[in-house]
């Protein structure tokens, strides 16, 4: 398993800087990066949900793909969750800068 530092291929890293010479296409933005990341939290719910549904209709047998559907849908929102912290705490800070 390969896990990559903050600026040589994770997109977060390289947040408003200029891509690197033979990259291709443009460095999304904070906006773009958070929507995508949004949409895919929300997509991971409701799988979590659609297999809970199939699992109480009988559908579903294996209960170790519900939970681990669900394990990750938890992960997901959590980092979620502390990411609106962190960037609810950033704002706070700045208000009480006193310029």
């Amino acid at each position: 398993m390969r896990i990559d530092g903050l600026h040589e291929g994770n997109p977060l890293g390289r947040m408003g800087q200029p891509p690197k010479p033979g990259t291709s296409g443009p460095v999304p933005s904070f906006k773009e990066t958070m929507a995508k990341f949004l949409n895919d939290v929300n997509a991971s719910q409701k799988v979590a949900g659609k297999a809970k549904e199939e699992f109480l209709a009988g559908k579903v047998t294996d209960v170790h793909q519900v939970m681990s559907k669900s394990g990750e849908a938890k992960v997901a929102f959590n980092m979620l969750v502390e990411l609106r912290n962190k960037a609810l705490d950033g704002y706070n800070e700045l208000m009480r800068l006193r310029l």
